[in-house]
């Protein structure tokens, strides 16, 4: 179901940022052309390269690049989208996205975008347990945006507990389901 669409792949920052490595792994040994889209914050936990040798395409970082994306990056690739996927989605990128703030490519894409999206939050069981990430996740869903839990288990921050984002196959497998159900057959 993925073979020949274009996933946007958008990495926020958090330890879980390398199961989002192996989603884009993922994805395109399944047939999806994936574009990635990284926060300041993720390059500190994966590097660009890590992607970039992953899809076989550059690593978008930068709202504006002139040279590559005269319109700007969040108009080209979000007309390009077929489904954009924040994996892993942290507090802060929820944050953003509940209350539509712009201020980077990734939250700006999320506004530009037409086509479904897909977030599977990561952080800590203290910090999903907040109800201000909540309330944002709620306002997220309402928004019209696919939540896929975090799972519980064993944390980055050696504790056990709700806050661990799915795994690769699971998202993939959402992935496939949500260009299914709203997108039907590959755009021509």
């Amino acid at each position: 179901m993925v073979e020949g669409r274009e996933i946007l792949l958008g990495v926020s920052g958090g330890i879980a940022a390398y199961k989002a490595a192996a989603l884009a792994s993922l994805l395109v040994q399944q047939g999806a052309r994936v574009t990635v889209v990284m926060s300041a914050r993720a390059q500190q936990f994966v590097g660009r390269a890590t992607f970039a040798a992953l899809t076989s395409r550059p690593v978008e970082t930068k709202i504006f690049s002139p040279q590559r994306h005269p319109l700007g990056a969040h108009i080209e690739l979000a007309e390009k989208a077929e489904l954009f996927c924040i994996a892993p989605a942290s507090a802060d990128f929820l944050a953003k996205a509940a209350s539509g703030i712009a201020d980077d490519l990734m939250s700006t894409l999320l506004l530009c975008v037409e086509c479904p999206v897909l977030m599977a939050p990561a952080m800590n069981a203290s910090m999903w347990a907040k109800p201000s990430v909540q309330r944002n996740m709620k306002q997220v869903q309402e928004d019209g945006v696919e939540i896929l839990a975090p799972s519980s288990g064993w944390l980055s921050c050696r504790t056990r507990g709700p806050g661990r984002m799915q795994e690769p196959e699971a998202i993939a497998a959402a992935i496939h389901l949500q260009l299914q159900l709203h997108c039907g057959a590959k755009k021509t």
